[in-house]
């Protein structure tokens, strides 16, 4: 039976050409998928995009209960581009009897070395000393005095792939033993990734640096909020490589305007795109970027070919499990049925 995977139409220009070099496409045609594009960008996608579809991959759009509807019988999985699912109606999803699938692993290394980048850059106040030379302000560099990574701590709230590969990135730098703050890992896991588990308070009162690595849930939204920011340590930096939302970030606007840490970058924010008006765009003590700080056209890469290869595992009747978000799934009537129609 012939298998057909659509793309969300975010990955084309308004002309209808690719945005980023390499999304795993020969990868689908090398396994004779028939593939097209949505014919239009929604922010939220509907049943008729979804019309015909086997599997879809997807890069920005939500999906909400309305979008499945009356597409239990020919949708079979719904694939992330990325690791994050937050725009995804999980419980809508698996009741329609759809897979979600979500690229894991794929974008840790380039996540972490972005944060390892950031790490760097706001200890050594790159952006203060560029600054001082394009202003005519040589003079007052005894001022602006940077900080080594060296004997300082790193805090990972959230210990998946993209922690435990910045934990091993650091291994060189002769940092102290890395303190987490996650309750999914276990003391074995800890001592065998060399980090020592806490709680969140000690966690924000010891760490120098803060990395925010956890996914949005309701169980991590406004995590990080005013009280736990006020123990941090004024030399301290927060990272937030995540989601938004996980941030307070009036709290942490107001912690950088009063000087009462010593600074933050963060990639993501409660409302997606931000501009000017940003409540940090004023602020000199933060790093920002548009939700893009890891993106490489080596990722990108590696993120399209995972996840074609799932597509093309769905095609031969086979779930790629170590991918699957809703396990629950496997269970339901109306997914086996259509599996079974794709099996060799």
């Amino acid at each position: 039976m012939s298998f057909h995977c659509s793309l969300t139409a975010d990955f084309l220009n308004p002309k209808g050409e690719l945005v980023y070099k390499d999304i795993g496409l020969d990868i689908l045609q090398d396994a004779a998928i028939g593939h097209a594009f949505f014919k239009a960008h929604e922010a939220e996608v509907t049943p008729a995009q979804l019309a015909g579809s086997d599997a879809v991959i997807s890069l920005t759009p939500r999906y909400t209960a309305a979008s499945f509807e009356g597409v239990s019988d020919s949708l079979l999985a719904v694939v992330r581009f990325g690791v994050g699912y937050d725009m995804v109606d999980v419980e809508a999803c698996t009741r329609a009897g759809v897979a979600l699938c979500i690229t894991r692993g794929a974008v840790n290394h380039s996540v972490a070395e972005a944060i390892l980048t950031w790490m760097l850059a706001l200890s050594h106040r790159l952006v203060d000393k560029d600054r001082l030379v394009r202003d005519g302000r040589w003079a007052e560099r005894a001022n602006f005095m940077g900080g080594e990574l060296r004997h300082r701590t790193l805090g990972l709230i959230g210990a998946g792939g993209i922690g435990g590969t910045l934990v091993r990135l650091l291994s060189g730098f002769r940092m102290n033993t890395p303190l987490v703050f996650d309750p999914y890992l276990t003391e074995e896991a800890a001592r065998g990734l060399g980090v020592r588990k806490t709680d969140l308070v000690t966690l924000m009162a010891e760490a120098d640096f803060i990395s925010v690595n956890c996914p949005l849930t309701d169980e991590t939204r406004g995590l990080i909020g005013a009280e736990q920011i006020a123990r941090m340590k004024p030399t301290a930096f927060l990272i937030n490589t995540a989601r938004g939302g996980i941030v307070d970030e009036r709290a942490l606007a107001d912690a950088l305007r009063a000087g009462r840490i010593a600074g933050a970058a963060t990639d993501v924010f409660d409302t997606e795109p931000a501009d000017g008006s940003h409540i940090f765009a004023g602020l000199d003590n933060i790093l920002l970027a548009p939700h893009c700080i890891a993106w490489t056209d080596d990722l990108f890469a590696e993120i399209g070919q995972m996840a074609a290869h799932a597509v093309a595992d769905l095609s031969r009747g086979i779930v790629p499990e170590s991918l699957l978000v809703n396990p629950e799934v496997l269970q339901h009537p109306d997914f086996l049925k259509k599996l079974e129609t794709h099996k060799i």
